[in-house]
């Protein structure tokens, strides 16, 4: 399967899912909680798939293909990305993730961990957080809760973030590289459902065909599945 060659699809794509992120996030911060306002359990789901979307575009862009044509743009829209999902660290993501395709499921990856699911999401989550980034989430939420409310925040805020790192570990981690797969990128696939596919982790569930064309954007996932 040969690289796509584009200039703007994946900037364009970047930019939309930023864009929703905020605007949905500031259009909850302004609710009132009422259990009779259904949308607001909807809501959560939709700030927990739009964070994913964040994740998906700073893992794209260490890969280099949110915008491969200007690798300055691509590492801002990926830094940017990175910076809104908790304060998470670009240049850690960088590092370990290039460990993880080039030693997968090895010693080496710091990313699977074979054995019982929570001790594995445990350790997986202790790679990536930070006493820094803990330090500037409750300074975040402090100042924001001049402007906010302080369960608005929580709910809207705060808890999509946690649900997201679980969406991305359970779909993108955990079910891809759990057990033996005797395949030269160790690792499982999900069976073809683009619909499905992208809503359980932005087509990352065809996970054999990201490792296999780590070249292609999410987006373009599923031409690799067909």
């Amino acid at each position: 399967m040969q690289k796509s060659e584009y200039q703007f699809t994946g900037i364009g794509i970047a930019f939309t899912i930023l864009i929703c992120w905020f605007l949905h996030l500031y259009f909850l911060l302004h609710q009132n909680l009422t259990f009779n306002n259904f949308y607001l359990f909807v809501g959560i789901l939709i700030q927990t798939h739009l964070y994913t979307g964040l994740f998906i575009t700073s893992h794209d862009s260490i890969h280099g293909v949110v915008s491969p044509k200007y690798p300055r743009i691509n590492r801002l829209l990926g830094q940017t990305a990175t910076l809104l999902f908790a304060f998470n660290r670009y240049s850690i993501l960088e590092k370990k993730h290039h460990l993880h395709h080039q030693f997968v499921n090895t010693e080496k990856d710091p990313d699977v961990h074979q054995g019982n699911f929570f001790i594995w999401w445990f350790k997986f989550m202790k790679q990536y957080i930070s006493w820094q980034q803990i330090i500037a989430m409750a300074i975040a939420y402090n100042v924001l809760k001049i402007w906010f409310p302080m369960w608005n925040l929580i709910l809207f805020w705060e808890l999509p973030a946690i649900l997201s790192t679980l969406q991305l570990f359970y779909f993108g981690t955990y079910l891809p590289h759990m057990g033996i797969h005797n395949n030269e990128h160790h690792s499982g696939t999900q069976s073809k459902n683009h619909l499905w596919a992208f809503i359980s982790c932005y087509f990352f569930g065809y996970h054999y065909e990201h490792h296999a064309y780590p070249y292609l954007p999410w987006w373009q996932l599923p031409k690799a599945k067909n």
